[in-house]
């Protein structure tokens, strides 16, 4: 082809064989600007019914610059066009900008007509372990799982920026001194923000794994981090001004996924930037991605040739999570699932998916996740005519799913070979009206990591493991004003609840380990009518299992409502403690300390404070109250020894 630098317009399009009539008036007068492959973009572009894209721009000469940067981003992000079919799950999956909108736009009719992505398959309920925290079993697979930790890769989803929350700064990180980057605590009485969190349990079951095996030395656990271009930079900082927190640099891997084009309107126009006419307007294509970044890193074959055996991943603001994965690793390597869901209690059509068995008309078979408003219609219309109902448990017999996936590293591997890791897209327009006809924002394809079994054989050993809910699952997501509307009995899932629910779980385990503590009162914060328990928080490394926490609690102890506690270092016993206030501990390794006696003093209150008052902290804010430390007694202890601290009231 001749350079477009030289032809003229009607040269140009005649090589093309396209008629000027054709094409929009704005591209043909800007051709001389562009490269033979950017006007083969253009070319597709407009086949693709996409002449919209280029109403607006001026004549050459103006805003050149950003009329390439467009061709830019359509040749970097969407060009390259890979399709891959899978036999096995009967449909085909595709990269590429072109491909891309013919998926959309049969996904989008589907959508209209309210097609079922379950037509011709049969629910029941599947096979699982359903497990009760702190008795023999729970106990047994808690063991087997710390020991398999050591055998173990940690895979964190975390591409969110909290838009929905009300909340600036990306979901894991906290406060760094940075002007743009605002935290989000899991906790406010430590003020640990979620990321901190989840290295510092990987870190727990890192060295408590070494110590059950007796192992010579101490296997570092992978940890990677799925990123997007809005959080990967301020992930990346967060983990150096904190020095990954305490975990080495070597562990972290950040793998950052790709954005894809937004859509319009039922006919898969792609939407602008509304602050920029030369940009096509982008949002991640959610976290079923996680699966193509494995397996195009590399990373899990490395895993593989160092003994690996096991791939975990969970999402980025559950701050209950890892007291459950022990339990729930140790029933995958039990069972030998090759799959396993980690799942809750549901009551019958409680507002999240349930795991489902999924068996088709032509013998398929699949062991999956299924939205809470798609299950009960598919119930009823396979002859159960209660639809989702509760069982003689007072649950429903499908458990409800968090979104947490262990999955078994050989045939992982083996099945992504297969795939290249690609996950059956979906899409979920917001419609204006009933006639589904306009959307009340841009919409885009997306994919779901726990979409994975989807293209499993039937053969797969997939399961799931149910834990109670209040240990395992308060995940944070809901901005206050939303929280606030929540209909009573319903959970917030805000900053709010997701902190006293932390407070909740530590109380109920120590309680099952013998020590009394005094139960909640009622509060109300950003008009949200919470539990409040005694604020009650350990580091991971203080209490990994049950079977630790409960050898470290001694005789008769008792933590009264109004009470703070706050146990950071492994070796800190509780030996009849009266607490009636704020205790803090802090030791280092190797220092053994025996804490009794009668603590009674002021303690730390909450003060209620409004989301809108903006005089206080975001990360407060979004929670409704911040800590007024009135009194405490606090003690380090930062040599290696025995102590002993029982002072008397």
């Amino acid at each position: 082809m001749v350079s477009a630098t030289v032809d003229s317009e009607a040269d140009i399009l005649a090589n093309l064989n396209i008629n000027a009539g054709d094409w929009p008036s704005n591209l043909v007068k800007n051709l001389c600007l562009l490269s033979p492959d950017q006007i083969e973009l253009g070319k597709m572009l407009v086949e693709m019914g996409q002449s919209h894209l280029f109403q607006q721009w001026t004549d050459p000469g103006v805003e050149d610059d950003k009329k390439k940067a467009f061709f830019a981003q359509v040749s970097f992000s969407f060009s390259i066009a890979i399709e891959f079919y899978s036999c096995e799950a009967k449909f085909k999956l595709s990269w590429g900008l072109a491909s891309y909108i013919k998926n959309a736009r049969e996904l989008l009719a589907g959508s209209k007509v309210g097609k079922s992505p379950y037509d011709g398959f049969t629910p029941s309920v599947p096979t699982g372990e359903i497990l009760s925290f702190g008795d023999e079993n729970f106990i047994k697979y808690e063991e087997a799982g710390v020991k398999e930790a050591q055998n173990a890769a940690f895979v964190l989803v975390a591409g969110g920026l909290g838009e929905r929350l009300g909340y600036n700064g990306i979901k894991v990180d906290r406060v760094i001194g940075m002007d743009n980057m605002v935290a989000l605590l899991a906790e406010a009485t430590t003020r640990t923000c979620f990321l901190q969190l989840y290295i510092e349990a990987i870190l727990a079951l890192q060295e408590g794994s070494c110590r059950l095996t007796q192992g010579t030395f101490q296997k570092d656990i992978p940890f990677v981090i799925m990123t997007s271009d809005d959080t990967h930079t301020r992930t990346l900082e967060v983990l150096e001004s904190n020095s990954y927190f305490g975990m080495k640099p070597t562990q972290v891997k950040l793998l950052k996924q790709e954005k894809v084009a937004c859509l319009d309107d039922n006919d898969a126009r792609l939407a602008l930037d509304p602050h920029n006419k030369y940009q096509i307007q982008t949002k991640p294509h959610g976290h079923g991605d996680v699966h193509c970044l494995l397996y195009s890193s590399g990373l899990l074959k490395v895993w593989l040739d160092a003994g690996l055996r096991w791939v975990l991943f969970f999402q980025d603001t559950n701050g209950l999570l890892f007291k459950a994965i022990p339990a729930s690793l140790g029933v995958s390597a039990t069972k030998q699932y090759q799959v396993n869901s980690l799942a809750v209690q549901r009551k019958a059509k409680e507002a999240m998916g349930g795991i489902t068995r999924l068996t088709h008309s032509d013998g398929r078979s699949m062991v999956i996740n299924v939205e809470y408003n798609q299950l009960d219609p598919l119930l009823r219309a396979a002859g159960h005519p209660d639809g989702d109902a509760d069982c003689e448990t007072g649950y429903s017999p499908f458990p409800g799913n968090i979104n947490q996936l262990i999955l078994e590293l050989g045939p992982y591997i083996e099945e992504l070979t297969k795939t290249g890791g690609a996950i059956k897209e979906f899409v979920n327009p917001k419609y204006k009206d009933a006639s589904k006809t306009s959307f009340r924002s841009s919409t885009r394809l997306e994919c779901m990591m726990q979409d994975y079994p989807k293209t499993l054989p039937p053969t797969a050993r997939v399961g799931f493991t149910v834990m109670d809910k209040w240990l395992a699952y308060a995940p944070v997501k809901n901005n206050p004003e939303d929280a606030s509307k929540v209909p009573k009995g319903n959970p917030y899932h805000s900053a709010t609840s997701g902190e006293m629910a932390i407070y909740r779980a530590n109380s109920l385990i120590l309680v099952k380990a013998g020590v009394q503590v005094e139960g909640p009162v009622q509060q109300v914060f950003n008009g949200q009518e919470v539990e409040v328990w005694p604020h009650i928080t350990w580091k991971p490394k203080w209490g990994l299992t049950f079977s630790e926490i409960k050898s470290k609690v001694r005789q008769s102890c008792s933590v009264s409502q109004r009470s703070t506690m706050v146990l950071k270092g492994r070796d800190i016993f509780l030996e009849d403690l009266s607490l009636d206030g704020a205790l803090i501990i802090n030791s280092i390794d190797g220092a053994e300390v025996k804490v009794g006696g009668s603590i009674q003093n002021k303690g730390w209150l909450l003060e209620r404070i409004d989301y809108k008052d903006t005089s206080s902290p975001e990360e407060l804010r979004i929670r409704g109250f911040k800590i007024n430390k009135l009194e405490q007694l606090e003690q380090t202890y930062g040599e290696p020894g025995k102590f002993i601290l029982k002072p008397q009231c």
